[in-house]
């Protein structure tokens, strides 16, 4: 097998292959997953929901039109899953985070405004409830 990938590395569509858009052009994007990458183990305060968001769903695209193109662009589709796969992370942990109670358990807060509210009004709506049986 090592044989034949070196014999087609000397050939040219091997030269063909490596001077074309079709993988300068996966390599370049690459550095988007390798950036998400690399922030997931940067804390969840600096993480940007609605760039997130965009990032995930333009690789989302991006995988399809990889996928799709003929011939397939494999480098590319690698580039774009390994990035929605990030980003996916991502999006969890901001969901989490703001959300969830995730900076409230950071912090050591019991409950946030938000989920403190929330509760409030749910207990209210339940007493109203209960008024009417």
């Amino acid at each position: 097998m090592a044989s034949t990938f070196f014999t087609w590395l000397r050939s040219p569509a091997a030269r063909e292959y490596f001077f074309s858009t079709h993988f300068w052009g996966p390599v370049a994007n690459w550095g988007l997953p390798l950036a998400a990458l690399a922030d997931l183990s940067k804390d969840e305060e600096v993480i940007s929901g609605s760039m997130t968001t965009a990032l995930g769903a333009y690789s989302m695209v991006f995988m399809r039109f990889a996928w799709r193109v003929q011939p397939r662009n494999y480098l590319l589709f690698a580039c774009h899953l390994t990035n929605a796969t990030a980003q996916s992370i991502q999006e969890a942990r901001f969901v989490n985070y703001w959300y969830y109670g995730g900076r409230e358990k950071k912090f050591g807060l019991d409950k946030g405004p938000v989920t403190q509210a929330i509760e409030e009004s749910q207990a209210e709506a339940k007493k109203v409830a209960d008024a009417k049986q």
